[in-house]
């Protein structure tokens, strides 16, 4: 099933328990898929693909962080609180996030492979392992992670 239809079939299930808040959420996807298809229609494609979905979801996420942080900062926790519910739903579509200690052992891995050994090496890192970890790990602790790890060395 199509994130699309999922999300059009968990849409009818939240009218009916009369949930607003995973509405207003489930709503907003939808509206961003939908975009994203359209600019993609010209190129003759007429869904998003699983990995575009990831895309999208993961911008969404991204977007809720963000928001969460900057209502915190301005003593807005009723709105940090919001962006917080409206985060934790869009989370539930997205892959398992990988702990801390799996994203070293794959960072671990690159750095051996590509044989970087100063903060230098931070391009040859940083490319293959956001591509390996798409969707499964925030791309600033990824950064914190290879940059701790090619800073001491």
């Amino acid at each position: 099933m199509s994130l699309k239809t999922q999300i059009s079939e968990d849409i009818k299930a939240a009218m009916k328990a009369k949930d607003k808040i995973r509405l207003e959420t489930l709503r907003s996807i939808k509206k961003v898929i939908l975009d994203k298809e359209t600019t993609v229609r010209p190129s003759g494609q007429e869904e998003l693909t699983e990995e575009q979905e990831l895309e999208v979801l993961t911008q969404l996420a991204k977007q809720r962080k963000d928001s969460v942080t900057q209502y915190q900062d301005a003593g807005r926790e009723d709105l940090a609180e919001k962006e917080s519910q409206e985060l934790a739903i869009i989370e539930e579509y997205l892959p398992q996030q990988l702990s801390e200690a799996e994203i070293e052992a794959v960072v671990d891995d690159l750095i051996a492979q590509v044989g970087a050994s100063s903060p230098k090496d931070m391009g040859k890192v940083m490319g293959p392992a956001m591509k390996q970890l798409k969707g499964r790990a925030d791309g600033s602790q990824v950064q914190a992670i290879v940059k701790s790890k090619l800073g001491s060395s």
